[in-house]
């Protein structure tokens, strides 16, 4: 569903009971009084709220915007000029989905994307310089109006045929073959004591194919698809308090985005026509112009580093290009709580060194040196060291943002002073972990992730008492640098 813009405030303000009791009167005008003075501020509020909601939209006119041109139209004009124009024809480009606006709350019979593609194209081919179009789509309105341009000719003696109609050597074929809606949702929200706002997302995508067709023998030259997305955003504040007993503010002030589906068509086409022109030169199906092959090396170079860039993206439009290396160095910091036999545990600082190594596409070995303390509330308090091994699961390796898993097992060693272990102190220990990374750059991530260490023998906290063993909860953050 396509989400719309939602601007109402609304106050409604209580009635106070007035009691007619005779020799009461005075007392109830003070109560009337009373409330009026109090409802005072929260009115003139909705007033103002009332007053400026027309002008709750976070954005101008922009006249860009008024333009169709996109980001993708410089590419089709930057193209190498041909050696010479080819005529081609467009019959139809139309939409091939048979799909409606998508709506959850009724039926719509609006189409979901233009109809009128086949004027987009035209304006794409012509724009690349390549080609010569010629009028198709209407052709028995054109022969109509020759045919009456010959009637008048004749009645007036004027003696001659019209010049010949031009004829194509390719022709155009394909459509818009697919809409898929709602290919990623989300949102985010928060309300206390009745004020909150909330964030909504939505993405659809469009694709389309585009096909080259030689007139002379019918044969397809070349076939080439693209694909984009259309992005929906809302975001919307409200607030429901009441003010008295028997008085509400009700408010709610938004403002949504939907990008327009023509654009992202246009977008779809001018790419399309971009990589028929130039993979056609490619295969040597047409050729540029004797001055331009020396530069043709070049514009291949742009043309396959966009390629590139648009191969390592997703259908929901993520970026998939792997930014871990083989080798990662992580540092981390964090608090941590003992869970054993005393009561009222404290939170107390941990801190690790990691090694990691990876061994698969989302795994890693990992080395940890750790170094942290426990303590209970007016009980006890130790410092320890400790090592552990652990394997590493990365979910999605291929995307900035992932969370992962990691099991492991180590040991803790007691400190009788500063980095002074006491061996005959140690206790084992299985543990496991889960959390979310986020690459800042190529080779740099920051990390977030909650850990549990269950000690395999008891006594952590010097007592060795219950059904189970003590254990250790720990929490918190690092970065890691990683080396390919």
């Amino acid at each position: 569903m396509r989400f719309y813009n939602t601007h109402a405030i609304d106050g409604m303000k209580g009635n106070p009971h007035i009691s007619h009791d005779k020799g009461g009167h005075h007392g109830d005008h003070m109560m009337v009084s009373g409330s009026v003075k109090k409802a005072t501020p929260v009115l003139m509020l909705v007033l103002l709220l009332v007053a400026g909601c027309g002008n709750l939209n976070p954005f101008q006119p922009d006249p860009g915007l008024r333009s169709l041109d996109t980001p993708v139209h410089k590419e089709l004009l930057e193209l190498p000029r041909p050696q010479e124009k080819m005529v081609a024809a467009v019959y139809r480009f139309r939409d091939q989905t048979g799909q409606y606006q998508p709506s959850d709350n009724i039926a719509s019979w609006s189409t979901a994307v233009t109809q009128g593609a086949t004027s987009i194209l035209l304006k794409a081919i012509d724009d690349s310089g390549w080609f010569t179009p010629i009028e198709r789509e209407s052709i028995s309105n054109l022969m109509n109006e020759r045919q009456i341009i010959q009637s008048i000719r004749a009645e007036h003696g004027q003696v001659g045929p019209l010049p010949p109609m031009m004829y194509a050597g390719v022709m155009l074929e394909g459509g818009i073959i697919g809409y898929d809606s709602n290919i990623m949702t989300g949102g985010a929200g928060a309300r206390y004591l009745g004020i909150g706002g909330s964030s909504e997302f939505r993405q659809d995508k469009v694709t389309i194919y585009l096909r080259a067709v030689s007139t002379q023998n019918s044969r397809i030259l070349k076939t080439v698809h693209s694909t984009e997305t259309i992005l929906s955003q809302k975001v919307d504040a409200h607030i429901f308090r009441f003010v008295d007993e028997d008085k509400i503010i009700e408010g709610e002030a938004g403002y949504t985005v939907n990008e327009p589906s023509t654009i992202a068509v246009t977008r779809a086409i001018e790419k399309a026509v971009e990589k028929l022109v130039m993979e056609g030169i490619r295969d040597q199906l047409w050729a540029v112009a004797s001055d331009e092959e020396e530069f043709l090396d070049e514009y291949f170079a742009a043309y396959d580093q966009r390629q590139v860039a648009k191969a390592n993206i997703d259908v929901f439009g993520r970026q998939i290009t792997d930014r871990r290396g083989n080798l990662g160095l992580g540092l981390n910091l964090g608090g941590q709580r003992y869970r054993g036999n005393y009561p009222d545990p404290l939170t107390r600082p941990f801190s690790s060194v990691d090694l990691m190594v990876r061994l698969s596409p989302r795994l890693f070995g990992g080395l940890s040196v750790n170094r942290g303390e426990i303590a209970a509330k007016h009980e006890f308090e130790k410092t320890f060291s400790g090592a552990q091994l652990s394997v590493r699961g990365v979910l999605f390796p291929d995307y900035s943002i992932t969370p992962f898993l990691e099991i492991g097992g180590g040991a803790m060693v007691m400190e009788d002073g500063w980095f002074r272990p006491s061996w005959d102190d140690y206790f084992p220990y299985v543990s496991g972990a889960a959390g979310l990374e986020y690459m800042l750059t190529e080779g740099v991530g920051i990390h977030f992730s909650v850990r549990h260490r269950y000690a395999l023998k008891d006594g952590l906290d010097g007592v060795q008492l219950g059904r189970y063993n003590d254990r250790v909860w720990s929490f918190g953050g690092g970065v890691t640098f990683y080396r390919f």
